[in-house]
């Protein structure tokens, strides 16, 4: 009979994409935190399993918890057997981990193992791979060529970075990382942002994957994208990169805007919500206004007088105190706001800074 393999954590990612699977053995709340890329969960203990063994093992005893957890690991795992794992052939070849590398992907590992699965669990769990992470979000930013895509509001920075990733080009979008659009009005409707850690594993999995010799393009975000933060290493560099600047005029960027965030036009209540948020830096007064021409539906001269009065203003003295390439930045003049418009900007972005797509 054979045991199932220890691997440690640079094994395990110099593999990571070599495996036919990563299994998460920890409950479903840990797994929704935060998990190796492309991990299934797979729980051995649901979370409330979890804490029921916990309260036995603090109010009763280590053995007690033992028993009854050992109990419950057993049915869950015949269970993933059954339904899960049902359909995986013999030559499958699958990585388990839980929090530490321990009682949960040890068990399940050593099941599996018996089945005839060449398995093999991560030594030292999620712990070890979370170290990893916030160890190399330090250093892997220094070995990239950043190139910022930067522009007022609206003009179409990420759907350029789209359109240079369909060419080919190296693009890190944080705003899709991050699920939001990185300002007061850019959390999407039923959209939940990632946890902190969920961001920063997406983040490594991503920085990991670039070739050092070509360009990364990425969008003149602030340290901040809705609720997620962006590693000091990295915004570090993005602050010392040069710049592409995309200019285009106000009333093209409030007809692409009214296309991009049109669950705004649909839920005035939910875009009056947002906006009162900016009451404390505009005045009430100001704030009011904005909300009757939305109320109205004059949506050209509401957008208009937000850029005007707030984005605009905001992006300029931003990108004037943290990015010292922007006053260098080649600008790119957008003849619209259309996709063919979009599509030429992206093209001459991508021919004057990546050789490799010339």
């Amino acid at each position: 009979m054979k045991d199932p393999v220890v691997v440690g954590i640079d094994e395990a990612i110099a593999s990571l994409d070599d495996y036919d699977a990563i299994l998460d053995a920890r409950s479903p709340s840990e797994f929704a935190d935060d998990r190796l890329p492309g991990a299934l969960s797979t729980p051995v203990l649901d979370d409330a399993e979890r804490a029921r063994v916990g309260t036995i093992y603090a109010q009763q005893s280590s053995f007690a918890a033992k028993r009854i957890g050992a109990a419950l690991v057993s049915r869950n795992i015949a269970g993933i057997l059954e339904t899960q794992l049902a359909d995986r052939p013999r030559e499958w070849r699958p990585l388990v981990y839980c929090w530490r590398g321990g009682n949960r992907s040890g068990s399940l590992a050593t099941v599996m193992a018996r089945v005839g699965w060449r398995t093999a669990v991560l030594e030292g769990g999620y712990r070890a791979f979370r170290r990893r992470v916030v160890a190399d979000l330090a250093v892997l930013p220094d070995a990239l060529r950043l190139h910022v895509i930067a522009g007022r509001t609206g003009s179409g920075k990420s759907l350029i970075l789209q359109r240079l990733a369909a060419l080919g080009a190296q693009v890190l979008d944080l705003e899709a990382l991050a699920n939001h659009r990185g300002s007061v009005l850019g959390l999407m409707p039923d959209a939940v942002q990632p946890s902190q850690k969920r961001f920063e594993s997406l983040l490594w999995d991503a920085l990991r994957r670039f070739d050092p010799a070509r360009p990364v393009f990425v969008e003149s975000e602030s340290r901040r994208v809705g609720q997620c933060h962006v590693p000091d290493g990295l915004i570090a560099r993005m602050r010392a990169a040069d710049c592409s600047r995309i200019e285009m005029p106000v009333a093209q960027r409030a007809e692409l805007l009214l296309r991009e965030y049109r669950h705004f036009v649909e839920d005035r209540a939910a875009l009056v919500e947002r906006l009162e948020r900016l009451a404390p830096m505009h005045g009430r007064r100001v704030v009011d206004g904005w909300c009757e021409l939305a109320q109205a539906g004059r949506w050209a001269e509401f957008v208009t007088a937000l850029l005007e009065a707030h984005y605009d203003p905001a992006y300029d003295k931003s990108m004037g105190k943290n990015y010292r390439g922007i006053d260098a930045a080649r600008r790119i003049e957008a003849a619209g706001s259309d996709d063919a418009a979009l599509d030429a900007c992206a093209r001459a972005i991508a021919l004057a800074e990546d050789p490799a797509l010339r």
